[in-house]
């Protein structure tokens, strides 16, 4: 079965972004992205909000099209309102309802592992739901001291196993965990 993978930039205080969504004080630059670029080539298919979906328009992406980074994954945008029409390309499916057994099903295809690009609310939604199998958390030496958080506003507990870390010079940590639910 596939995993459903949540990689993630967040800030020490457990933010992915500021309170209006922008994600300034992040590293932008360094080896530790160009290591996530090289990682999103072991993905076939995104899984995305609507909200994170539109903050790509900011860096090229065109309603209804795929994004540039992901061009060549599966497009899946969760969203009750969203709509392209005629403008929506074949790699991008917006999903409206019966949301956790798409999910479901979705592990069970054939294909790699489905990276889950964000945000948080969406991102809660499936960790409330037991969907996502692991973390792969880019930490940013920043506090942000309020924002989006990483599972938006979940309270639910979990234990993390730590498959695997890396220390970036400028102060990123990449940390790898799976999440047992039980």
């Amino acid at each position: 079965m596939r995993k459903l993978i949540y990689h993630i930039a967040t800030t020490l205080d457990n933010y992915i972004s500021h309170e209006d969504g922008s994600v300034e004080g992040f590293l932008g630059e360094g080896e530790h992205v160009d290591d996530y670029l090289e990682s999103l080539k072991a993905y076939d298919t995104v899984l995305m909000g609507k909200v994170t979906y539109e903050f790509g328009y900011q860096y090229g992406v065109k309603p209804g099209q795929p994004s540039p980074v992901y061009s060549h994954m599966k497009h899946y945008i969760f969203s009750k309102t969203l709509r392209f029409g005629a403008e929506a390309h074949e790699q991008v499916k917006i999903i409206d309802n019966n949301e956790v057994e798409f999910v479901k099903e979705l592990k069970k295809a054939p294909g790699t592992d489905i990276y889950l690009c964000g945000g948080g609310t969406f991102g809660g939604f499936l960790f409330d739901n037991e969907l996502i199998d692991e973390l792969i958390i880019k930490l940013n030496p920043v506090v942000f001291g309020s924002g989006i958080r990483v599972f938006g506003k979940s309270t639910k507990a979990v234990n993390l196993s730590l498959i695997s870390s890396k220390a970036y010079n400028n102060g990123v940590l990449l940390l790898t965990y799976k999440i047992d639910y039980k």
